[in-house]
């Protein structure tokens, strides 16, 4: 499990690094995830700018150094010299695997123009793990995986698998089947469907419910394992359930922000423009939606 991990600020918009240690301990001791995606989707990353990204990065691997497994930084941006220069910081500090989003506004039409694209960020990181940031509801980029896929080693040597946030299961079971031999990292990013994913064949998931329901998301994984289905079902259909009742209230980066706050104790401040911050009607009825969950486990 990846805990796509949200960028704490202070009240008055600024990003919060003192508390970065703080959350690092939370996701291990608390929710038993050693592994963070930073600068994300759910860590506002393009809202960002280039040094606060940075300095985020290097918060990160200082503070997961020795207590965390992997610390994967997002270097996509709409500009590619600057995503190839995070790509290059990431590298310095010490990151264990780079990512990087599709270009969403001058958007690539085709699988060449994307992985040409792909491929100048990763060459700046030559000794770091690649990983391709699969999210088309967002980019609107939406040239299939399995297409992309082919030949890719060859283009990028570092590349090490997708960051797969798509509901597209055929897609993702395509790149499964036809790229076993190559061992590539299939990461789910699709929260609530995860289950579906893990059955033909991801390997792993980044998502954002992993920073508040790490622990849950990791019984659910063993109950797979083992194999014990039904137990395994009924984490994915309790997790769905409190997902369900947030996306009515509206659910997105704002409002995971404000879960992770009254889960952690956290104080994870507001999100940046354009996004608003959660009402106080929504974290009311979050705070009792996720309090009346019984789980498996008796928690």
């Amino acid at each position: 499990l990846v805990a796509a991990t949200v960028t704490p600020m202070t009240p008055d918009g600024q990003i919060n690094l003192s508390v970065i240690r703080q959350y690092v301990d939370y996701l291990v001791s608390e929710q038993n995830v050693k592994n963070v995606f930073v600068n994300g989707t759910t860590g506002e990353g393009l809202s960002l700018s280039t040094q606060e990204r940075k300095q985020l990065a290097e918060e990160w691997v200082c503070q997961g150094k020795d207590k965390l497994d992997h610390v994967i930084v997002h270097v996509g941006a709409l500009s590619l010299p600057e995503s190839q220069e995070l790509a290059r910081h990431a590298a310095a500090v010490g990151a264990s695997g780079i990512a990087v989003i599709a270009p969403f506004f001058f958007k690539p039409t085709n699988k060449d123009e994307l992985i040409a694209f792909l491929q100048k960020v990763a060459s700046e990181a030559p000794a770091v793990p690649f990983y391709y940031y699969h999210i088309p509801p967002l980019t609107g980029v939406k040239i299939r995986v399995e297409e992309l896929l082919d030949g890719i080693k060859e283009w990028i040597p570092t590349f090490q698998g997708v960051k797969f946030s798509d509901t597209d299961l055929l897609d993702l079971a395509q790149c499964i089947n036809k790229n076993e031999r190559e061992q590539f990292a299939f990461l789910y990013g699709v929260d609530e469907q995860l289950l579906s994913a893990l059955a033909i064949g991801a390997n792993g998931a980044v998502g954002s419910t992993y920073n508040y329901l790490g622990r849950k998301t990791n019984l659910m994984l063993q109950a797979f394992v083992k194999p014990d289905l039904a137990l395994a079902q009924k984490y994915q259909f309790l997790t769905g359930e409190f997902l369900n009742f947030v996306i009515k209230l509206g659910f997105g980066v704002a409002q995971t922000k404000a879960v992770m706050t009254f889960v952690s104790g956290i104080p994870m401040g507001p999100p940046r423009l354009p996004l608003v911050d959660a009402s106080e009607d929504f974290i009311v009825k979050a705070k009792a939606k996720l309090d009346s969950i019984v789980w498996p486990d008796g928690d």
